[in-house]
């Protein structure tokens, strides 16, 4: 319990969005489980009793396998949309982008290039072993990088056009433009 209530996985979603904002904008060394704790309306002892100490908590947070696992899990020829409607759907539900906090570590040289480095081997190189043919890397990065734009312009333009679109009708817009480099 704190303040009154159990923690829910609301609770532990928002222990969660809290860690990524602190992680990806300041250096590790500056950022406190109690901080994190503040940021998520919880207590630092539940922050603690559920994920350890602040470096298990960066490990969680530097994770990027269980999205991409979700985000590629479909054929290859139908993938695109897949990927599409998936990080939109995602992003609605759970108020986040499951990619995007990467690009909050780009140009910091601190323990945050762990973020980079795990998302180089979690996500393109994962993607890279999925996709056929020739200059296989490269797409799997032109991907990654239309995934990460994709995320970036729904959280800019949050009461845009795009907020009110399904995810399929993003998916028809978007999805035929990495279908492309999917299928190369």
């Amino acid at each position: 319990m704190t303040g009154g209530r159990t923690i829910t996985a609301t609770g532990r979603d928002a222990i969660l969005r809290a860690a990524r904002r602190a992680f990806t904008q300041r250096p590790y060394a500056e950022v406190t489980i109690r901080g994190i704790a503040a940021d998520a309306g919880v207590s630092a002892s539940l922050v603690v009793k559920h994920f350890g100490r602040k470096e298990e908590l960066f490990n969680t947070v530097a994770d990027f396998g269980p999205a991409a696992a979700e985000l590629f899990d479909a054929p290859l020829d139908g993938l695109g949309r897949h990927m599409v409607v998936t990080l939109v759907t995602r992003r609605r539900e759970f108020q986040s982008d499951p990619l995007l906090r990467v690009v909050f570590s780009l140009g910091n040289q601190d323990e945050r290039s762990l973020l980079r480095d795990r998302f180089h081997e979690q996500v393109t190189d994962a993607l890279t072993a999925r996709l056929p043919g020739e200059g296989r890397a490269l797409r799997a990065e032109l991907l990654a990088g239309h995934l990460l734009g994709l995320g970036a312009t729904l959280s800019l333009h949050r009461e845009g056009a795009g907020a009110s679109a399904t995810p399929e009708r993003i998916a028809d817009l978007y999805a035929p433009a990495l279908q492309r480099l999917i299928t190369g």
